[in-house]
């Protein structure tokens, strides 16, 4: 589709019907199941994407959290801020799926960043903007990213040229994720609520939503830095990621699309 074409809008205006995982996803969470997709969704997505950011906490320590809202240390000394964002983190999960069916939004981006930096040690500095958009530069792999000044600008054109209303396919989410990752908008947190929109919006869409295992960082991290000379790095990594989870939608017995 040539650049500036506008994309088809959804029959009606109405937003897409609800996906049989996503469907999954909110009855089990709403029932309490335990052991279910939504039970291996909150647990895999969160120790991956926290992970990838340096958290230390182990798979095991992820699932009791989620489980008993304990953790066992084993004699280690933990980060009271890994304990603290993977909780966050789950409830970005929660929120996910309540605003899965809704436009994307400013709105829904800073809430995501809210909800998962809340009651962090960085929450209580001055100049950190939990739930804002960033007062102080910063870079992302010894890249420059958006100066503050210009985020709030940048972040509407983003929106824009995205239009949360239309119809998309799975390049215009990793051109949007792309995008934001490289305005880097929060001060940080930037990776997961990245992460996140990627997996509300394919949701939205109906697609399986790609979990981007921790080992596939390497690979990840080159997509994007890749992004517009060699978008196929990318796409292939994502693609992968959908793999795994297709693996599991066919053991819960869901139907899915690409």
């Amino acid at each position: 589709m040539p650049e500036g074409t506008q994309k088809p809008l959804r029959a009606n205006g109405q937003t897409p019907q609800e996906s049989a995982l996503l469907k999954r996803l909110r009855e089990e969470r709403n029932a309490h199941v335990k052991g279910g997709i939504y039970h291996k969704f909150q647990v895999e997505f969160t120790y991956n994407s926290n992970h990838m950011e340096g958290s230390r906490l182990t798979l095991d320590q992820t699932r009791l959290i989620f489980e008993t809202a304990t953790v066992n240390a084993d004699g280690e000394v933990l980060r009271i801020d890994d304990v603290v964002e993977t909780a966050n983190h789950f409830r970005c999960i929660d929120y996910c799926l309540d605003v899965a069916g809704k436009p994307l939004s400013e709105g829904v981006i800073k809430e995501f960043h809210r909800l998962l930096k809340q009651s962090t040690s960085d929450a209580a500095l001055d100049w950190f903007a939990v739930g804002g958009y960033k007062r102080v530069p910063n870079e992302v792999g010894g890249h420059d990213t958006t100066a503050p000044a210009e985020v709030p600008k940048a972040m509407k054109s983003l929106l824009r040229r995205y239009d949360p209303h239309a119809r998309h396919e799975l390049r215009d989410l990793l051109a949007f994720h792309v995008d934001f990752e490289r305005i880097h908008p929060f001060q940080d947190g930037n990776g997961r609520v990245g992460r996140l929109v990627l997996l509300k919006e394919s949701l939205r869409e109906g697609m399986v939503p790609p979990i981007i295992a921790d080992d596939m960082r390497w690979y990840y991290n080159r997509g994007i830095a890749q992004w517009g000379h060699e978008d196929g790095y990318l796409t292939d990594t994502i693609l992968a990621a959908q793999d795994r989870v297709v693996a599991w939608l066919d053991y819960f017995d869901i139907p899915h699309q690409r």
